[in-house]
Order: structure tokens, then sequence, then C-alpha cells
């Protein structure tokens, strides 16, 4: 396996192009397999070009793209590579509308963004600046193309090695590790970072429960266990399932930060909780910040703590135990892994 790292302008950190094209593999086959594809910019394909041929292969080459999910970071390129090569292009079927271009998906997405927007409180002339903003990068989306959807349990063969689907929404409804367990490792995309913690609410608007979902995919990902995660922003991560608990920990933690700011601004809108979590927010973190805060009030709502008027929640129960609102058996790993 070789990395290609490619630049990233709008999004977090440079992006990560996993190769898979047998030269360890040991099968009899010689495949040309990419884990994910870059953001569509003329300059992001050149280094990704660059990059194939420093490994001796060219983008024509490519049979076959993974995708971990559908953000423009991650697929973008998707359909520029099938056009070069015919490559056979594969997502999670909840992501599949969106990368093939389905013109119903797209709209449906987008109706659903601008939804949230108002149920988040978000003033008008703010709203009206994002939708702008994310119009203006419509085009790092890249070309449609033909997609093959996967489900969760689905398995790949690659040169030799076994790489299966293991489906961990919440970041993206569609978002898929493919896991070696022959070789103890997993490409894992968005759902774990070494660094940032992967924006759950904003970042994928379909996904319902957002918090709650990412929450029993971080637990997915303890049991999974892998030695090596390959994730789809930075460096490798070497404790996964550590990585995995700490992220929960920190959400365990925001929760009782939404809790405290409800507690001190009485009710309010995710948009106000926000404000209050994170300060002011520009570009692309103007979707990002209320989407967390929403993400995390709607958990609140579900579990009773909070109850919600049109677009402000309020406490019901000032002062809850923030931990029992999520898995037990998830803390528990939480204070095993993380060594508290």
């Amino acid at each position: 396996m070789q990395r290609i790292r490619l630049t990233n302008t709008v999004f977090e950190g440079l992006n990560n192009v996993y190769v898979l094209d047998g030269t360890a593999g040991g099968g009899d086959s010689n495949e040309l397999v990419l884990v994910d594809a870059g953001v569509a910019l003329p300059d992001v394909r050149e280094q990704l070009s660059s990059g194939l041929a420093d490994l001796g292969h060219d983008l024509a080459d490519v049979d076959r793209v993974l995708l971990t999910h559908w953000h423009a970071d991650h697929a973008g390129l998707a359909g520029a590579i099938q056009a070069e090569s015919g490559a056979t292009i594969h997502v999670h079927e909840a992501d599949a509308p969106l990368v093939a271009g389905d013109e119903e998906g797209l709209l449906e997405e987008q109706r659903l963004q601008r939804e949230k927007f108002r149920e988040w409180g978000m003033p008008e002339e703010t709203r009206v600046e994002l939708v702008e903003f994310l119009e203006d990068h419509g085009d790092l989306g890249g070309e449609p193309c033909d997609v093959e959807s996967f489900v969760d349990g689905d398995a790949f063969q690659v040169n030799g090695r076994t790489l299966e689907a293991v489906h961990l929404p919440g970041h993206a409804a569609g978002l898929t590790a493919f896991h070696d367990a022959a070789g103890d490792e997993a490409f894992v995309g968005d759902a774990v970072l070494p660094k940032y913690t992967p924006n759950v609410g904003g970042a994928d608007v379909r996904v319902e429960d957002p918090l709650g979902r990412y929450v029993e995919s971080l637990l997915a990902l303890i049991d999974l266990d892998p030695g090596t995660a390959w994730p789809g922003h930075r460096d490798r991560i070497d404790d996964p399932a550590g990585r995995a608990a700490t992220i929960l920990r920190h959400h365990v933690d925001r929760t009782g930060n939404v809790v405290d700011a409800l507690a001190e601004l009485g009710p309010s809108t995710p948009w106000e909780v926000s404000a209050a979590l994170f300060g002011d927010l520009h570009g692309i973190h103007v979707l990002h910040g209320p989407g967390e805060a929403y993400a995390h009030l709607d958990h609140l709502a579900g579990a009773g703590v909070v109850e919600r008027d049109g677009t402000r929640y309020a406490l019901v129960d000032a002062d809850p135990d923030v931990a029992s609102l999520f898995p037990d058996s998830g803390i528990d790993r939480v204070v095993e892994w993380a060594g508290e």
C-alpha cells in the first residue's frame, strides 16, 4: 500500500488517497485500486497523476476506486478517474445517489440543508451567505459517474487481500471503513481522525440522530479494534480503538458543555448554542458549528433532558447525568482505552 497526499484548500488538512497495486499483496491479480479520490480541482488532479506516476502508474490504469463517503474532498475526482480509465466506482448505497449525480438525490440534500439552516435558527443573512458559499464550491464534487453500491459486510477482493465494508455512519450517511482483518488494518475515511474530531450534524444533514449514530459507529470501531487505521486526513492512527474512545469522551464532555450553555442562556437555538461553544465562525464552519450544536441538542431532546419548542431548546432536567445518556458499555470502554 502506498499513500498519495493531496492538497485541500477548503476542508481540514491534506487528503489521503491510498494506492493498492498488488506490489505487496501476494495475489495472482495486479489491479490498481484507490481508496478515495481527492477533491475535483485541476491542481489536485495533477498531484494525483504525478503521485501515480511516481509509483509507475497512470490515471488511465486505475481499475477500481473504493470511496469511504460522498464528500467532495474524498469523492470529487472519482468521475474524472472513471472518464479517463473506465474504473469501477464503489460507494455505500446511502451515498451512491450523490456521487452518481442523481438530480433527485442532490436536490433533496440541498432542500434538507436549507430546512435545517432555518431549524437551527441561523439568521437569514447568514443563510444566504452560506448557501452562496456552498454553491460557489459546488464544482468541487466533480463530474457525476456510474457507481456500484455496496452495503455493510460486503467484501472486496483486492490483489490477494480481503477488504470488508464496515458501515460507520454519523459524519456522513454512507461513511464506510474498509477492514483488512488479515493485515490488521482499516481504511477509515473520516470515521476517526488523528487530530480533529469529525463533524456530526452539519457535515451530512441527511443523517437522523447524527450524534447517536456516530456514537454507535465509534463503539463499532472500538469492537473492531484494528491495529492500524489509515484516515482520510493526516497520518496513520496506531491505536484506532483508543482514538475512537477519546472522541467518544469528547462528545460526552461537549454534551455537558451544551447543557451548561442552555443553563446560562435559557431557551436557545442551535445557532445561539453554537456561538456560545465556538464563537464566530467562517466559511464551511458556519455549517459545521450549528450542525454540531444541533446534533447534541437533538440527542438531549431524545433523552428527555431538553424539550424543543420551534427552533429553541430548553432544559427540562437542570442537572442531568450526562454520561448516562451514552451507552454504559461505551463509557466503560472509554475509561479502559483512555487509561482513566
